[in-house]
């Protein structure tokens, strides 16, 4: 599904992602995890040109997306991006947030948007919201409208950065409970996290990130008990008292 190949990054002088070599398959979970600075958060940005490699390929379902002339637009209809600051429409209400893009962008019906965004808001436990506007929810409440405004795309792709960062610890595992649900149903899943316990549940690779590179990668088995760099044995050592 997603094919990074020799990927580079530079801001200015600044070598933030140092070819960078990664196969997600169809239906795969992918996390993500390192310390901050580590390139986490552009790697994962480059994977729908958000953030343009330097050098290297990304092809996402079969389209080199960093080719001249890319249908990007295209490729974006089937990869959605959950954010670490919702970036909801202050302006407009729940649905109408949940409704924008599929009318736009895939020209669907706004009767046919508004009912899948009811379906989606009532998957994350948000139906009696649809009406209000985002200042009046939660930050919990926000990330999973954001997650639902996803879904309502119909993506194959799902990426996330870091979806609870900016939220109250009491608000972290409503999202994580619906992001745990959404695993369980075969979409592919690339996710920047710092929750360790999610990677644990749902990952098929645990992938550990440091300096702009992979430094180690496999299953959450190995990952947690047996990490075979020092780096990543010390990252872990800290990050799991």
């Amino acid at each position: 599904m997603i094919k990074v190949q020799g990927v580079n990054k530079f801001f200015g002088p600044l070598h933030v992602l140092k070819e960078i070599n990664l196969n997600v398959d169809s239906g795969e979970k992918v996390v993500v995890i390192g310390p901050s600075g580590s390139g986490k958060s552009t790697l994962i940005r480059c994977m729908n040109l958000l953030e343009t490699p330097s050098t290297g390929q990304i092809v996402v379902d079969g389209v080199d997306i960093t080719a001249p002339k890319a249908p990007i637009t295209k490729v974006r209809e089937s990869v959605a991006m959950v954010f670490q600051q919702f970036n909801l429409y202050p302006h407009k209400t729940v649905l109408e947030n949940l409704t924008l893009a599929p009318t736009l962008i895939k020209k669907i019906s706004r009767d046919e948007a508004s009912e899948s965004g009811l379906a989606f808001l009532e998957r994350v436990g948000l139906r009696e919201k649809a009406d209000a506007y985002p200042a009046q929810l939660s930050g919990g409440q926000q990330q999973r409208v954001a997650i639902a405004r996803a879904l309502n795309m119909r993506p194959t792709v799902m990426l996330f950065d870091e979806p609870t960062s900016a939220l109250d610890p009491e608000m972290i595992q409503e999202v994580l409970d619906v992001m745990v649900d959404l695993a369980k149903e075969g979409i592919t899943m690339v996710v920047v996290t710092h929750e360790m316990g999610f990677a644990k549940q749902v990952a098929d690779q645990v992938i550990f990130m440091d300096g702009g590179t992979i430094l180690e990668k496999g299953s959450p088995e190995h990952f947690f008990s047996n990490p075979e760099h020092d780096r990543t044995k010390l990252f872990l050592s800290r990050i799991l008292r």
